[in-house]
């Protein structure tokens, strides 16, 4: 009975079910329709049906864009401008010519283009005689593009041994651009000059030699401010310390290089200047070695003390002077472009750099 009731109803249904969800899906289909119309029709829409819609208009109006306002683009966007460039830096190879200035020092000028200041001797051998004091107002400088020397070549020279002289490779002259050799084939005319990248030699030392004790005084030798006779007498130890001989605590020029034996402290017109110890005077007026009016006082204790430029001097030959004591004032006299004091300390008659016994 069971099988007869799935034969005969069952298996009809299952043929009927595909047919019986497609109706009922078109049915709901119809009612949706039917209730969209209603609502655009109460809403007062105009209801297009698919054959009333023209393509071509409805593109049209779908692809309308709005009218372009460049100050509502100019409000949303905005660029940042950055006025600089970087620009690549080249080194430079060419020779620069610089004009001294009233105040300038050796080692101010080599620090302006970044080089030593023995650079600045060595590319100006014939101006300076590699003495930092013969630098004048006025005076054009060889300004070389990097560290070493500047020579001529003579007749006879040849690269190996020019090489050779300042301490470089041959291939270092040669390949230097601003030479303009061939590497290959580097011909030299006489009488060209070259840099030298590299190279150095030594500097010929402009100093006013140790007096010896007790026959303490330099004659007049290095001028008619030289001391004769034996100042073994008065105040002739020191205290073995310093103080500094200006008001001053910083440098106006040189600083204590290989060149220069000495530091440059700013002292201005007739400001007073301190011995820096005790001791006893053994120069004492105008020197003829660049420093103009000078003092030098033998401490009596290894130590000796040498204080250049000066406007004046207070002091005579052979008299005990005491730490802190005016021994003259600041000035710009012998060869200087601007006022200042040269002071050097030298111990047994080797020199100190003043830095390590000031305090």
């Amino acid at each position: 009975m069971a099988a007869d009731f799935r034969t005969q109803v069952v298996s009809p249904l299952k043929k009927a079910a595909p047919v019986l969800f497609g109706f009922a899906g078109l049915l709901a289909a119809v009612v949706t329709i039917w209730l969209n119309i209603g609502v655009a029709q109460a809403a007062d829409v105009e209801v297009v049906t698919p054959e009333e819609v023209d393509t071509e208009t409805a593109l049209e109006d779908d692809l309308t864009l709005p009218a372009f306002d460049a100050d509502q683009v100019e409000s949303q966007l905005s660029r940042h401008v950055n006025p600089s460039t970087q620009i690549s830096q080249r080194s430079r190879v060419e020779i620069l010519r610089y004009t001294v200035q009233s105040g300038d020092a050796v080692f101010s000028i080599a620090d302006k283009y970044g080089i030593k200041p023995e650079t600045l001797l060595w590319g100006n051998y014939e101006v300076l005689n590699d003495d930092p004091h013969l630098l004048k107002p006025g005076q054009e400088l060889n300004i070389l593009p990097v560290d070493g020397t500047y020579y001529q070549w003579e007749e006879g020279d040849n690269l190996e041994a020019v090489a050779d002289e300042f301490g470089v490779e041959p291939l270092a002259i040669a390949e230097w651009p601003g030479n303009g050799l061939d590497p290959a084939n580097p011909v030299v005319e006489p009488g060209t000059w070259l840099v030298v990248p590299g190279g150095s030699r030594p500097l010929r030392q402009w100093l006013v030699p140790d007096p010896i004790r007790p026959q303490a005084g330099v004659g007049s030798a290095y001028g008619p401010g030289g001391c004769s006779g034996d100042y073994s007498g008065g105040a002739v130890v020191g205290t073995g310390g310093f103080i500094w001989p200006t008001s001053n605590h910083y440098l106006s020029g040189n600083d204590y290089w290989s060149g220069h034996l000495a530091i440059d402290i700013a002292a201005g017109y007739g400001s007073a200047i301190w011995a820096a110890d005790s001791g006893v005077t053994v120069f004492a007026g105008w020197s003829t070695v660049g420093y103009g009016n000078m003092v030098m006082i033998d401490h009596g204790n290894g130590y000796l003390t040498l204080y250049g430029h000066l406007d004046y001097v207070s002091v005579g030959c052979g008299q005990s002077v005491y730490q802190g004591q005016t021994i003259g004032g600041g000035g710009s006299t012998g060869n200087s472009t601007g006022p200042h004091l040269h002071f050097e300390v030298r111990y047994q008659g080797g020199f100190i750099n003043p830095w390590y016994v000031l305090p």
